[in-house]
């Protein structure tokens, strides 16, 4: 099939910009007094010195991976859900779980186990009324796909309407990681570290 750009390297740069662009239209429609709630969650959770649980599925699990990396960087007491030295959940632990659908059955039935822990559940999801969503106690919606209505050809590609540029979860999956950054930008500021600090923990065996 002819490629209606041209030379694919006008394809990534067109792609990275349109992902840009999407990323930033769904950050202005962000809920912020929900990502207050969620921070002062992750705030309390280690200033009680319990410990904080991250989980997902599929690339949202990578997403939840690399914002474990940045917790731990910043002193938190984080595990990865399905790692082999994560330990079990207690009450008053906090799970943050990224879903898109919030309807991912093995996802949900964790967060089910871990309610009855009495472990606080905050997720960040694309369907606040969603299974996932009805039992969490923090929710944060960041939106998913966008309407493709009026959209050119690679900002049709870029949102989902034509699967296989950007298909299933992309879009979430994509603002979600830059969403999480924020919160580490944010944790950092209000914790006063700085990037030498994060520094210090790094891995050294790699």
């Amino acid at each position: 099939m002819q490629n209606p750009l041209g030379q694919p390297e006008d394809y990534v740069k067109s792609a990275m910009k349109v992902i840009a662009a999407n990323v930033q239209a769904i950050a202005d429609e962000i809920d912020y007094s929900e990502v207050k709630t969620l921070v002062t969650d992750i705030l309390a959770t280690h200033q009680n010195q319990k410990r904080l649980f991250v989980m997902g599925a599929g690339r949202s699990g990578l997403v939840v991976k690399g914002f474990a990396m940045r917790l731990m960087h910043l002193g938190f007491n984080v595990y990865v859900v399905g790692e082999t030295v994560t330990p079990a959940v207690e009450t008053d632990d906090l799970l943050v779980v990224i879903s898109g659908s919030g309807e991912t059955k093995s996802i949900n039935e964790m967060s089910a186990l871990a309610k009855a822990k009495g472990t606080r559940l905050a997720a960040v999801t694309s369907n606040r009324d969603s299974t996932l969503g009805t039992i969490s106690d923090t929710i944060v919606a960041v939106k998913g796909r966008t309407k493709a209505s009026g959209m050119d050809f690679m900002e049709r590609q870029v949102v989902g309407s034509h699967i296989s540029f950007a298909p299933l979860g992309t879009m979430f999956e994509i603002s979600t990681m830059v969403f999480l950054d924020g919160i580490i930008a944010a944790l950092m500021e209000i914790t006063k570290k700085s990037e030498e600090d994060l520094k210090k923990k790094h891995a050294t065996l790699e």
